[in-house]
């Protein structure tokens, strides 16, 4: 297996393009981020250069404090088209692959229709450069009232768009605690993943405790022919580098 650090969480008592150096020094295979925006794109590209690893992707802007992304929030639709130029903008500076479009927090028919509008523009702007756009079902625990929650609605929702660079990350974490049977699950939904992430259950903390038998789930996602690195988006107990014990032993 391959592995990419997300430094939303992991060395963040660093600056971006430092933690880049760290999950390198590490042993990572790659890296992804949530929100580098006040990073200077050149920085970042300059510490992938130098150590070689592929930025995977990152998210749109969540909005204004307490918000969680604007994309299916109606009457949103200008902000949330410009956190999306902006995040395939700094993309596309950095060569990450992939972009993730928050949805935010709202239900009902027209959030949907505003998250659909949202996302053909997002695939549309994201075509020409190659990127990939992710959507992510969030658990209601963590974010309580976010519109995307399951894997099933997620799947509905790229089959009607049809467009082939819209794509679902599939957070085990996330995944456990609102649907369960994560190995059967990541076999149906495997021809619409874009993206594998996981981290222990119930406490977010590193994949060697917790419910979840990752030994069992990573030895299931190489069956199903996944080769890219899974996102290690989780919250170190302690010091990020005291954390990677399952580093090797996952490997």
């Amino acid at each position: 297996m391959r592995f990419s650090a997300n430094l939303g969480f992991l060395w963040t008592d660093r600056p971006l393009p430092d933690a880049i150096r760290a999950a390198a020094a590490a042993g990572f295979d790659a890296v992804e981020c949530h929100w580098p925006y006040d990073t200077p794109a050149p920085d970042v590209a300059a510490a992938l250069a130098e150590t070689g690893l592929p930025m995977l992707g990152l998210n749109t802007r969540r909005g204004a404090p307490g918000e969680n992304g604007l994309s299916a929030l109606p009457g949103r639709e200008a902000e949330a088209r410009a956190a999306i130029d902006e995040a395939l903008s700094y993309a596309t500076q950095i060569g990450a692959a992939c972009v993730h479009v928050m949805a935010g927090f709202d239900t009902g028919p027209e959030a949907e229709a505003a998250f659909l509008a949202n996302l053909r523009y997002a695939t549309k702007a994201a075509a020409p450069h190659g990127i990939t756009i992710l959507i992510e079902p969030l658990n209601h625990h963590d974010a309580p009232g976010y519109f995307l929650t399951t894997t099933t609605q997620a799947a509905r929702l790229i089959d009607s768009l049809g467009a082939a660079n819209l794509k679902l990350m599939f957070d085990c974490y996330h995944v456990q605690i609102m649907e369960g049977d994560l190995t059967r699950r990541l076999e149906r939904m495997r021809p619409v993943i874009g993206h594998v992430q996981f981290a222990s259950v119930p406490d977010r903390g590193p994949p060697d405790a917790g419910e979840v038998n990752y030994a069992h789930v990573f030895a299931q996602i190489a069956r199903l022919g996944w080769t890219a690195p899974l996102g290690a988006e989780y919250r170190p107990l302690a010091a990020t580098d005291d954390s990677l014990d399952w580093l090797n032993r996952f490997r």
